[in-house]
């Protein structure tokens, strides 16, 4: 199913009919700031068991990402975040970074795997976190790759469809996505340490 949402401003039927698949245990594939997301509801195990075999990852190696709505989800399930970092975040979200953090307790008990690091995004982008917002909860996510030999992201939500209709339940047209990737920031040190760059640049926040 392919579905249009208007980032400018996101359909509130269209965003509820996404948040009641999602509970059901969906996955999505949906836009962001960045390049298009597939993703699920982090409560939902086998929901994060498809996801992992649609992207051909074993769910205890995978580096996948939470999107949250705002700051306030985040400490639940990371360690501690001191005051320069949390100033860094206030700066820089919603934006295009994925801040990787020392995880919480909570964090493998969601994922069944022993994972002891979180990749935290904010995306500026409405549909994202209206999705988010009404679910309650965070979103699983990881990127959508393509085969092609130039691109190295899938930007056309049309032709994403086409690929992965029989494999997703739902495919949001938020127009066309981005093909540059967060700015991955590993802070699990206390220090900030750009380990991909991407689209985000942090030297503006720092």
């Amino acid at each position: 199913m392919l579905i249009k949402i208007y980032p400018e401003n996101p359909n509130e039927r269209a965003i509820e009919q996404v948040v009641a698949l999602l509970k059901k245990g969906g996955i999505i594939i949906y836009p962001t700031d960045t390049v298009y997301g597939i993703g699920c509801d982090i409560t939902n195990q086998k929901a994060i068991e498809t996801l992992c075999r649609i992207r051909g990852i074993r769910p205890e190696k995978a580096n996948l990402s939470f999107i949250c709505y705002d700051l306030t989800d985040i400490a639940q399930y990371t360690k501690p975040i001191d005051t320069a970092t949390f100033r860094l975040l206030k700066k820089s979200l919603p934006g295009p970074f994925t801040y990787i953090f020392n995880a919480s307790n909570q964090v493998p008990k969601l994922m069944s795997s022993n994972k002891k690091t979180v990749g935290i995004r904010v995306p500026d982008n409405n549909i994202a976190r209206e999705i988010v917002k009404q679910l309650g909860n965070p979103i699983v996510s990881a990127s959508i790759h393509d085969e092609d030999e130039i691109l190295e992201y899938s930007t056309d939500p049309e032709l994403i469809h086409e690929k992965f209709e029989n494999l997703v339940d739902l495919v949001i047209d938020g127009g066309y996505g981005d093909n540059e990737a967060s700015t991955v920031v590993d802070c699990t040190s206390g220090e900030f340490e750009v380990i991909r760059q991407g689209k985000g640049d942090l030297s503006l926040y720092l």
